[in-house]
């Protein structure tokens, strides 16, 4: 038996990160027979945002104070974690700086894998990023491009995510589908969806550009917009500039999102980067067709432009509001692309991705 050990931020939250995790965490328990122990940061008596096989053993240590305290905290706690678990592989889950030197910092006590959830391009493209800030974050980026080869390897999600960094332990693994339901949506519900926190890289303000050309032609179409609620990106206050607040919801993070993918019948992708795009496999699961931006990185590995969704030019608002209006009055091109999404999709189910996460663990345990 393997004994893998995460180690990530948390499970409490909402975000793409965490869904990952658990699925992966819970399918390698469950149907591998590894002992999974993952282990968060300040999470005593939080409850994982998303289900959590039974199997899987979390753990959480106390990291608080200045920044030398907190990594005190943060190493001792690890070593202590590490010394009870006595793992065959350390999987790290974290995208923030402190994560890259823990090969060196802990000495590497058994094999480590590093997995990038996010592109180096969401933070280079914030427009909130300037000055002495942008400066902070490139020596960030020249320090993660050091350490992290010290990693066996080195997972990202996309070919495309291959272009950020210059490693030799590189590896592209995907992410699996949190969800593959048995039904579908029937797509006559006049409602267009989108999925993820509010925020300048998720494009909302151009969605909502978006929205108003398609709200001219059809008014009697609602957009629902599910993710953590950002008072600063002012999206209310844009709607309503735009006349459009009485076709437009905004909701926060939805636990059974499964249900609204299912209640709907457009998916929407406006983001400006993605670090892989879950919210897409996942509308796609629900057989719901997709229209994103070609961002990078990720719908363009994921949708099949024509077939089972549309990609856009990045920031092209027209013609993301021309392939949503096309998806609106063709009924059956819903249909098709809506069956195609469905059987195209079962690429990413849990069975054929995280097998691919065995063999790198076996290789690196030695449990071959």
């Amino acid at each position: 038996m393997i004994r893998l050990l995460y180690i990530t931020n948390g499970l409490s939250g909402s975000g793409g990160l965490e869904r990952v995790l658990s699925v992966k965490a819970s399918f390698l328990a469950e149907h591998f027979n590894y002992e999974v122990h993952v282990l968060t940061l300040n999470e005593v008596g939080e409850e994982p945002f998303f289900m959590v096989s039974s199997k899987v053993i979390l753990h959480t240590i106390k990291v608080r104070g200045n920044n030398i305290r907190y990594v005190k905290e943060y190493l001792s706690g690890i070593r202590k974690i590490i010394r009870q678990v006595q793992p065959d592989v350390i999987s790290v889950c974290d995208d923030g700086l402190k994560a890259f030197f823990l090969p060196v910092l802990l000495c590497k006590p058994c094999p480590m894998v590093y997995e990038r959830h996010a592109s180096k391009l969401i933070a280079l493209n914030d427009d909130s990023i300037h000055g002495f800030r942008q400066v902070i974050m490139k020596t960030k980026f020249k320090i993660m491009d050091l350490f992290a080869s010290t990693f066996n390897y080195f997972v990202i999600l996309t070919e495309g995510n291959k272009k950020e960094w210059k490693l030799k332990n590189l590896k592209v693994i995907s992410n699996p589908t949190t969800f593959y339901p048995d039904e579908s949506s029937i797509l006559l519900n006049k409602k267009v969806i989108a999925v993820g926190r509010q925020g300048f890289v998720k494009g909302y303000d151009r969605l909502l550009q978006v929205w108003q050309i398609v709200h001219q032609i059809h008014p009697d179409w609602n957009l629902s917009i599910y993710g953590k609620i950002q008072p600063e990106q002012e999206l209310e206050g844009l709607a309503k500039k735009l006349n459009i607040s009485t076709s437009i919801s905004f909701f926060q993070p939805e636990k059974e999102i499964l249900g609204k993918y299912l209640e709907s019948s457009i998916f929407v992708l406006s983001s400006r980067n993605e670090g892989f795009g879950m919210v897409l496999i996942e509308a796609m699961a629900c057989g719901v067709p997709c229209v994103s931006f070609d961002c990078p990185h990720g719908p363009a590995d994921i949708i099949r432009d024509g077939e089972d969704g549309f990609l856009v030019k990045n920031g092209d608002i027209q013609s993301m509001a021309e392939k949503i209006i096309t998806l609106i009055e063709n009924e059956n091109l819903r249909r098709l692309m809506g069956e195609n999404a469905k059987k195209n999709v079962k690429r990413y189910l849990p069975e054929n991705i995280v097998p691919q996460w065995d063999i790198l663990f076996r290789e690196l345990s030695g449990h071959n």
